[in-house]
This record gives structure tokens, sequence and C-alpha cells, in this order.
């Protein structure tokens, strides 16, 4: 696994995910190296990570760190090469893998190192940083993109021009992928819309049940009557995840309570908002535990996402509790649930409100949605699910 971040070095989902794949083919016994810049964490945060959780002993973690220490990870994104970490990469490849299987490669090492190593080679489309240089297709950090203007929305961004992607060295890199794994349809065909050259395989992210421990923890995890029922945001907070507009809803809105969990870059800028609304409370980070009961108690889970969202994994958290979550319509998201039946869609804020009225007044249909949601997540998401088609495209391309 070749990764710009991994766990506790992280800040979304795509980390996530490859923590889970990498432990999931561990327990199955497979030997796992996972190769990730700890320099490009460091650059983008001054927080320290959180506590590391405990990975199967099958798993060897190569945490890269430079003595050239930010400018290691800001060469790699002007010059789309490795570089000062060039020679540590290939020494562990030198190892002989059967897979290869990149994920956000934009710090660690830019296209160029889709050509290291010998083996089958997977990269999986967590984002749009094959097309997008600022890896969202959210464009001027206001709306989602759809006429590019890529210089500018650079410069507004304050991230530097890559000159490399006025060239044909994409282009070229990629060839040496076997297969590119969108984990929504959606993602694949505005990759495809939009020119790109390649194959590229559909196959959904999951998130492992719970496990026989998890489900004690949670028993009785429910919160006191009296306390007034609450609604749930989990993730990232950054203008892009839209939770600025679940704000100005609840200021307006007082039959329920907004909890937020997470931090991020526009953190300070979304409590300013909130300040005065008494229904509105920021969590934090939190622990593993205590954000599954919170999951499991809340109303439904709000996911307001304003970009293309490729696949949230906050609603397989929340369908693995049986509880139904509140989407915007958008990107693959809506994929998900319309598949699974666990939820609802909404574009407006008259229809966000509408849906959270219905599941207050009738609980029942909550339970119902969740319940369907639970057993999509069984279905489709499971770790079983889809270790077995992650090794079945392994096979198919390995004839």
């Amino acid at each position: 696994m070749i990764t710009t971040f991994y766990p506790p070095y992280h800040f979304g989902g795509d980390a996530v995910y490859v923590s889970n794949l990498s432990n999931e083919l561990a327990r199955r016994g497979h030997h796992v190296d996972v190769i990730h810049c700890i320099d490009s964490y460091q650059l983008l945060t001054d927080l320290a990570p959180a506590a590391p959780g405990i990975d199967h002993p099958n798993i060897t973690v190569h945490g890269l760190k430079s003595p050239f220490g930010f400018l290691s990870p800001l060469s790699t994104h002007l010059t789309g090469r490795p570089f000062f970490k060039s020679g540590k990469i290939r020494n562990i490849l030198r190892k002989g893998h059967d897979v290869i299987h990149f994920h956000n490669i934009s710090l660690i090492g830019g296209p160029k190192i889709l050509e290291y190593g010998k083996g089958i080679k997977l990269y999986t489309m967590h984002e749009y940083w094959l097309l997008c240089p600022t890896h969202s297709l959210f464009k001027l950090d206001r709306e989602p993109c759809h006429e590019p203007e890529c210089l500018r929305c650079c410069l507004k961004c304050r991230r530097p021009p890559q000159l490399w992607r006025y060239s044909d060295f994409l282009e070229r890199s990629i060839r040496d992928v076997n297969a590119f794994i969108a984990p929504s349809p959606f993602i694949r065909e505005l990759h495809i819309r939009k020119g790109f050259k390649a194959k590229i395989e559909h196959l959904p992210n999951f998130m492992p049940d719970l496990d026989d421990k998890d489900r004690v923890s949670l028993q009785g995890s429910h919160e006191p009557a009296s306390e007034r029922p609450y609604f749930l945001f989990a993730g990232r907070l950054e203008k892009i995840k839209g939770v600025q507009n679940l704000i100005a809803v609840f200021r307006r809105y007082n039959s329920a309570r907004l909890l937020i969990a997470g931090t991020g870059g526009f953190e300070s800028g979304l409590r300013k908002l909130a300040e005065g609304i008494n229904n509105i409370e920021f969590l934090g980070f939190l622990s593993r535990d205590r954000l599954q009961q919170l999951y499991r108690d809340a109303v439904a889970v709000i996911i307001p996402s304003l970009w293309f969202e490729v696949f949230s994994i906050v609603i397989l958290e929340a369908f693995r509790q049986e509880v139904p979550v509140i989407a915007r319509r958008t990107g693959g998201m809506a994929e998900v649930v319309e598949e699974s039946g666990g939820g609802v869609l909404y574009d407006t804020d008259k229809e966000l409100v509408a849906a959270m009225d219905r599941f207050l007044e009738d609980p029942g249909y909550g339970r119902d949605l969740g319940s369907m949601g639970y057993k999509a997540f069984q279905k489709n998401w499971s770790a079983d699910v889809h270790i077995n088609n992650y090794l079945a495209l392994i096979k198919k391309i390995g004839k």
C-alpha cells in the first residue's frame, strides 16, 4: 500500500480505507507493507496525531521522514516525483510484492511513483487528483467544478501550480497501472467523461462489521430519555463538507440538537458561525468508542457535502449501526442511499427540514430505513464482500 496518509498521520476517509483494507488482508494471512509520508501530515497541520491504533502483526508500516522536512512533499507536489524519498521507497519495493496498491499518492510520489516496483498495480480513486490539482473539483473553494479554471483555482486555494500537469507526464505514468478502482459509478463515469484513458473497475468501499466486543460496549449506551434528540454530523470540518449550511438551518430549527464530531481547517470559522445557537454542540475529535455510541443514538446522520463526494464511509458507519442518513444529492452519496433505501436525499434546506421533521415525528420510519441500510451494508459493503471482490479482481488481472 502506497499512500500519503495513514493512521494516525491522517485527516480522512482515504487513510481509514487503507488501514481497514490492510488489516482485513492481514487477518486473512496476507503480509502487507504500508508506505506513507509523515512529512506531509506535519506540513498540513500543527496538531499532534491521535493515539495510534493497533495494526495486525502481518502489517509493516513505513512512515517516511526526510531530513528536508516539508520540502520533501512540496518538491513532490511541484515535480510529480518522489524526489527526496525515492531511494527509501525503491528499497522497500525491492522486497518484491505480488500487488502494489496506490491510493492518495499526491505528496508521497506523484505520477512518477506509479512506475516504481514490479507486480500487479492498482490505484484507488479516493478523490479527483488525477483530474484536479486541488483533489476535490470544488471550484474556487466555493462550488462544485463544472467549468475548470485550474490556475485561478490553485491560486485561490494557495497551492503552487504544477507545471507537469501541462505535459503528457501523467498520461505516460498511468500506463504502468493494471487497473484503476472507482469506489462509485459516479467517479468512474466522471473520469471517462473527462477523457481519462485507462481501465477503471468499480469496487465500492467497505467498513468492517462491528465485532462482539464493540456490540457489548454499545449496549445500554442510549442517552437519557430527558435529553433532546439529536442529529449527527461526523467528519472533517472543511468548507466542502457543508457544515456551515447545517448551522444556518439549525439557527431556526429548535426541534432537535445538532452534534458536530470532528476537527479541521474550517473549525474556527464554523464555531464563530454557531455562536449563540444553543442547540448546536461541537465535540471535537472523539475516541472510536464514543463516536460509535453517537452514531447509534442519533435520530439520523446528516451528510451535507457540497462537493462531489466520492463515497462517504460515514454512510457505512451509520448503516452498520442501523441508523438512517440524510444526505445531499451529490456525487457518489446519492447512489449509495438510493441503492440501500437506508436514508433520504435532499437538494434544498426545505427538503432537509422536512426529512428531519418526519424522522422526529415517526421513529418507526427511521428504524425501518436504518434496518434497510444495515441489510444493504451486509450485502454490499461488508469486509467479506469487499475482500472477496478485491482478490477476484487481482486474480482476473493475473491471468
